[in-house]
């Protein structure tokens, strides 16, 4: 992941290096290399998706002379994202950045044993439905919505046997039908109450700058600009639902009409067109992709 950026563009090697060193190992290695099956261990995909994304970022600030602060409206990440976010924002450093979704990672992992927790993605029904079928699942175990991630997306999260109860259930509750997705834990849910404490230690120690560029908080849905208040949404946002639908919805209103997805894959743009037809997507992930936008920009 993020071979071809860092091969392509000196400013995205010197990312990669400034990480290594920040974090005292060679992320860079093994996002490059594998195994697989380590890079995926949430303590370290988190850094690399972020550092992947900031690489992206900076070539495009300096290499194409593109401005963050002057060419967007506003910032927004999905769960991790949101540290990309804040990251490109100027509100953290990235080396401070790479470390606390270190630690995030890591506490996460550690709330709950591996198989105790899980979730699934609810596709084709709506908020009630969802809630309807939490109360008919849930069955004194922990059962949330995690994620509200577009119309006819939502994804529940808790305790493994609610969360295949739920499953079950979820054609009975006007679901089409429900995914399980392959989590190395609940995230979004009152089971990461323990991650949330650890967050809460390790943002408390840190220096947060106003961003440059207001950010749309998960839990809110709305703008944040005030670094004690990014704190304090950091913390929350580990046990609470990511509010994405609405956060794209608080866009609209405010006329944004072209987003810019930075980072592997195309999932958010997706989700975005399933919120509002009329929003307009750009994909940056390779190496042409990037030659593209700098053309548009």
């Amino acid at each position: 992941m993020g071979r071809a950026v860092r091969d392509a563009f000196p400013t995205a090697a010197e990312t990669w290096e400034e990480v290594d060193d920040a974090l005292s190992f060679a992320l860079s290695r093994l996002a490059f290399e594998g195994p697989e099956a380590d890079l995926t261990r949430t303590e370290f995909a988190q850094p690399a998706l972020l550092t992947h994304s900031l690489a992206l970022l900076r070539v495009m600030e300096r290499e194409g002379a593109v401005s963050i602060a002057s060419a967007a409206k506003y910032v927004a990440g999905h769960s991790l994202g949101e540290y990309t976010a804040l990251t490109a924002a100027g509100a953290f450093p990235l080396a401070d950045a790479v470390r606390l979704v270190r630690r995030r990672g890591r506490a996460m992992q550690a709330a709950v044993p591996v198989g105790e927790g899980g979730m699934a993605a609810l596709i084709g029904g709506d908020l009630a439905a969802a809630d309807a079928l939490i109360a008919a699942a849930a069955d004194g175990d922990v059962l949330e919505i995690g994620n509200d991630n577009a119309p006819g997306q939502v994804v529940v999260s808790g305790a493994a046997t609610a969360v295949d109860r739920a499953a079950a259930l979820a054609r009975e509750h006007g679901f089409r039908h429900a995914i399980r997705l392959t989590v190395s834990a609940p995230f979004h849910c009152a089971l990461m109450e323990p991650a949330a404490q650890e967050m809460k230690t390790a943002l408390g120690d840190q220096a947060i700058r106003p961003p440059a560029v207001p950010v749309i908080a998960n839990v809110s849905g709305e703008p944040m600009d005030d670094p004690a208040s990014i704190r304090e949404l950091l913390v929350a946002q580990v046990t609470g639902r990511v509010r994405w639908r609405e956060s794209m919805e608080r866009l609209r209103q405010d006329e944004v009409g072209t987003l810019i997805e930075v980072g592997p894959g195309a999932v958010l743009a997706g989700l975005a067109r399933r919120i509002d037809r009329s929003f307009e997507t750009m994909n940056v992930a390779e190496p042409e992709d990037l030659e593209a936008l700098l053309r548009v920009l």
